[in-house]
């Protein structure tokens, strides 16, 4: 069994993985497989027939048990735009359970939220502090530039797999309403696979949402 994920960045086709495993070690699940992400620009992921054409792409890969569509939210409300991609995602994939995330505004507000873990990683000063709300700014990308020396620059294609191997999960899934949608989804498609998860999310990530 394998989830499949569409993103749309160049970092995120080798940080999502990292991530998606980190859940499956957490969830005990390792009878599934990542596959390699299919890029799609957001621009294209927001219209129904790029859409429907990346999600075809997506089923027609061997052993592909579910996609994962994950991009960021920018200026739109994750809750309406992602439900409505989710919709043009479920009438073309055949029956091939479909989980759409938004990260609001952007995937790196969840490591501002967890910032304290990802201390000296990257360029990370060792007094990063989180910001009080993380899925706010826009531009959370330069808030974690702003927590590094004056020397030091933001690289996307360098951070966001470092950064997902090693930022706490629970520290995001208290501080970030998008990153709980993010582990709802993981567990939703588990279950659509037939793959019993319990409990989910893990308790001590509950302990101070």
């Amino acid at each position: 069994m394998m989830i499949q994920p569409i993103v749309e960045g160049y970092g995120e086709v080798e940080a999502v993985p990292i991530l998606l495993r980190r859940f499956i070690e957490e969830a005990n699940a390792w009878d599934i497989a990542i596959g390699r992400p299919i890029r799609c620009n957001r621009n294209k992921l927001i219209k129904r027939p790029e859409l429907e054409k990346t999600v075809g792409l997506a089923g027609i890969r061997p052993d592909c048990s579910a996609i994962l569509i994950m991009f960021d939210g920018d200026q739109d409300c994750p809750a309406e735009l992602g439900p409505t991609v989710q919709r043009w995602a479920a009438a073309v994939a055949g029956g091939i359970p479909c989980e759409v995330v938004l990260p609001h505004r952007e995937y790196e507000a969840w490591f501002l939220a967890a910032i304290e873990s990802l201390r000296e990683q990257k360029g990370i000063r060792p007094d990063a502090m989180p910001h009080p709300e993380p899925e706010t700014p826009r531009g959370a990308k330069e808030q974690l530039e702003a927590r590094m020396p004056a020397n030091k620059s933001y690289i996307e294609t360098v951070a966001q797999p470092a950064f997902s191997a090693h930022f706490n999960l629970a520290a995001a899934y208290a501080r970030c309403r998008s990153f709980r949608r993010m582990t709802r989804a993981f567990g939703a498609l588990l279950r659509a696979m037939g793959r019993g998860v319990a409990p989910w999310p893990p308790p001590a990530w509950r302990e101070d949402v």
